[in-house]
């Protein structure tokens, strides 16, 4: 095919995307939303802010002990003088944390189907979650590693060298990295992955308790000084994961016409993934490997506002941090007086989910 078929496909393709998500060609050649996609669009964004604003009252004031607003408000002003307060100071970062890592997840599985094509792409599918955990145990058991950028650090350089793994496994043979490829993958190292884990803790009893508790993935105990070095991280990892939407619609339509269409598939590929890989690494290492939260998150999105990813990812951090402070709050009341981590809650949600996904679609689509 010469360049100008190639870039007539492209044009082809780019329509049929476009009408996919709503979207439509203006007098002057642009595309263009249709108004009342964007019109419906606006009431489910303006919903999502509503529910997140409920889910974040919930996770102050629902707990193994229900707080009144007088209380909130008297803790949220620096007193502590009774129990009840005292459980507001400890909620606040909990919340604030449940939030920052829900959206950083959802966003981050947004970016992982969009790069790889893939329906079943998920941080913690791709082994990705599990190269930043091990590399952050690798640090603490070998080296003595204590220090909180030192964790944040590793856990990221764990997750970019856990990905290009994967991608590299999965680009083997014929076809190239085909999407189940990819996933086979990706689960064979994150299996692989977590043995190793084991190995390298097994033989330390005394790091064993503390390893163990943060590999269940969680947001208890967070505090402000453990959350404010993780935020440069997670705004860099924001700003480029948001700012790679058009290139990720570039992407859908296919390497060769994305190509055709001018765009250099090598660096938006790299691009993206940087970006989901600063989310992945920094909650990581602060909340643990939190499962199945990136593969939900997204498909609920395309049911509300399609596959145009300019829409997709917005919504898909909001829907991740939903579903985490959700997910937190049930963790902490169906099992009063004691908790369940939210990585037990999403791994619920989330295992009957991939196997919904699974048998959705047929082995040769994917």
């Amino acid at each position: 095919m010469g360049p100008e078929g190639l870039r007539e496909a492209a044009q082809r393709g780019s329509q049929e995307v476009a009408m996919t998500a709503g979207i439509i060609k203006t007098s002057d050649g642009r595309w263009s939303p249709v108004s009342r996609s964007n019109r419906m669009r606006s009431l489910w964004l303006a919903a999502l802010f509503a529910l997140v604003i409920v889910l974040l009252a919930a996770s102050v004031t629902v707990g193994t002990r229900n707080v009144g607003w007088d209380d909130v408000a008297a803790a949220m002003g620096g007193a502590q003088n009774n129990i009840d307060r005292a459980s507001v100071a400890l909620r606040i970062p909990r919340t604030v944390l449940a939030l920052l890592a829900g959206g950083a997840l959802g966003l981050a599985g947004a970016i992982m189907q969009g790069v790889t094509r893939n329906p079943l792409a998920d941080p913690g599918i791709l082994g990705v979650n599990m190269g930043a955990s091990l590399a952050v145990v690798v640090g603490v058991a070998w080296f003595g590693m204590s220090s909180l950028y030192a964790y944040i650090w590793v856990a990221i350089l764990g997750a970019g060298c856990a990905a290009i793994f994967v991608y590299a496994i999965g680009s083997l043979g014929r076809g190239g990295a085909t999407p189940l490829k990819m996933a086979l993958a990706g689960a064979a190292t994150s299996v692989a992955f977590a043995s190793m884990v084991i190995a390298v803790v097994l033989p330390r009893g005394d790091i064993a308790g503390g390893i163990h508790s943060w590999q269940i993935g969680g947001v208890g105990g967070a505090t402000y000084e453990r959350i404010l070095p993780v935020l440069p991280f997670l705004l860099v990892g924001f700003v480029i994961s948001l700012l790679s939407a058009r290139k990720l619609n570039s992407l859908a339509l296919g390497d060769e016409l994305a190509t055709g269409l001018g765009e250099s598939v090598a660096t938006a590929r790299a691009v993206a993934s940087l970006g989901a890989i600063l989310l992945c690494g920094a909650t990581t290492a602060i909340c643990g490997p939190i499962g199945f939260l990136g593969l939900v998150v997204p498909h609920l999105c395309r049911l509300l506002v399609g596959v145009d990813h300019r829409w997709l990812l917005p919504f898909s951090t909001l829907a991740g941090a939903c579903l985490l402070l959700a997910a937190d709050v049930l963790g902490r009341i169906v099992a009063r007086p004691a908790e369940i981590d939210v990585g037990i809650v999403t791994a619920m949600i989330g295992a009957p989910f991939f196997i919904w996904i699974v048998r959705r679609q047929r082995v040769r689509d994917l």
